[in-house]
């Protein structure tokens, strides 16, 4: 076999590899002699049929399998001949079976990039205190006031900050109905950010039995993708109005939130645990992207193009699957995939360099899985999602679920190595929150 490496791009390599005529021959001699003894051909005993016929009515399907199964039984020799190695599935390309009986093929692959490790350890971070004041209290409970207010008619006035209207409402763009943006008996809970500031406060000052029209203009990273960046007109009516009954603020309150409160004291102090609770989890996610950030700040390498591409294509995925829960498609809900290749593509590029950035760490440190953190790893996903160890090692038995389990588990182990090496400093939020943007 030979195997000719040409560089298609930084990593990028183009293998060429002919596999000799002799194997081909091998190859082929099997194949037409196994299609032989399987089929029956009119005028000829079956596992007699002239080669020539045999070719003329099934050779594009025999010459077909031969070569994919050349291509499957070769490539990695080739891979490991030419002593290169590849981090994607290769892309396979001008396979043919040549005049002088060989086969080729062409192999795109990119290959792992090689770059030595800058300071990773003794990082120097900066990040907030922890602190929970009278406002942050005061706010949750306002919220759970909010939330846990029964409901009334409005009468006698427009409405305002808090109340739920329900309305049927169409929309256009450029004066064409959006098919995918309408609804019936639709509550809008004002306030609540559940549909987005703008949105909801375009329902502020309507009165019960309005049917008006209302021009929104959507900024461009507005959450829902439809209607992102758009200017769109909408025909409202509104069919209902209900305001929240508001209960004061006291120790009654406190006791219906919870029989374990006695007072208000005793709500306030459970909110401040709580609060305090997120904002750790919230700053131990903050500081493991403050770190990856200074790694990939010090690293300058180039990444493979197709793991990149494969890391959007990923996203876009997901993407789609949610509009399909919708009912709709990009196309429907008039996003452009190459705008989405476009907008993904510095972060797609930043995840696979960090990924390589800690592979190469764990690979230093001499980082691994072992059969505890495994083991733990699935006592964490039966306690998530309320199934037994066993249930959840059923389900990766399988190399191809239970590998990628592995990946982010061995992630896990090397971010909390460079989080326990970094040197932090705590700083009052304002400072931490300025420095962070």
């Amino acid at each position: 076999m030979q195997v000719n490496v040409e560089e298609s791009s930084a990593l990028g390599r183009a293998l060429t590899i002919v596999v000799p005529e002799k194997e081909v021959k091998k190859r082929l001699d099997k194949a037409f002699q196994k299609l032989a003894g399987e089929v029956e051909i009119r005028g000829f005993r079956k596992g007699k049929a002239p080669r020539k016929v045999l070719e003329q009515r099934y050779g594009e399907s025999v010459y077909n399998e031969v070569a994919d199964k050349i291509v499957q039984d070769t490539y990695f020799d080739a891979l490991e001949e030419s002593k290169l190695e590849a981090v994607v599935h290769p892309d396979i390309k001008d396979h043919k079976f040549d005049d002088a009986g060989t086969f080729t093929y062409v192999a795109e692959i990119d290959i792992k990039p090689q770059f030595e490790l800058g300071t990773y350890k003794g990082l120097e971070v900066e990040m907030p205190e922890l602190t929970v004041s009278e406002d942050d209290i005061n706010d949750r409970i306002a919220r759970m006031r909010r939330e846990m207010a029964p409901l009334r008619t409005v009468e006698g006035r427009v409405s305002a900050q808090d109340d739920i209207v329900t309305i049927d409402f169409t929309a256009f763009e450029d004066g064409a109905e959006m098919d995918n943006v309408k609804g019936k008996d639709y509550p809008i809970d004002i306030g609540s950010g559940k549909n987005g500031k703008i949105f909801e406060d375009a329902m502020l000052g309507l009165k019960n039995g309005d049917d008006i029209t209302k021009e929104i203009e959507f900024p461009v990273d507005f959450a829902n993708q439809i209607l992102a960046g758009k200017n769109v007109e909408f025909h409202i009516k509104v069919k209902d109005m209900k305001e929240r009954v508001l209960a004061d603020i006291n120790d009654e309150f406190a006791q219906e939130v919870s029989e374990d409160f006695k007072t208000m004291d005793d709500l306030k102090a459970d909110i401040k645990k709580k609060i305090a609770a997120e904002r750790e989890k919230s700053r131990s996610g903050d500081l493991t992207d403050v770190i990856m950030l200074k790694l990939l700040e010090s690293h300058k390498f180039d990444v493979p193009e197709r793991l990149v591409a494969h890391e959007i294509s990923h996203h876009i995925t997901q993407l789609e699957q949610s509009l399909e829960r919708q009912g709709m498609t990009l196309e429907t809900a008039g996003i452009s995939r190459d705008k989405l290749i476009e907008d993904y593509k510095a972060d797609a590029e930043k995840r696979v360099k960090g990924d390589f950035l800690l592979k190469k760490i764990a690979e230093v440190e001499e980082i691994k899985v072992d059969d505890d953190d495994l083991t733990k790893g699935f006592e964490r996903i039966a306690a998530q999602y309320s199934m037994t160890v066993a249930d959840v090692k059923k389900y990766f038995a399988r190399r191809e679920d239970l590998l990628p389990f592995m990946h982010e588990i061995l992630n896990e182990k090397i971010i909390e190595f460079l989080r326990n090496e970094s040197k932090i400093k705590y700083v009052t939020p304002s400072k931490a929150a300025g420095e962070k943007a």
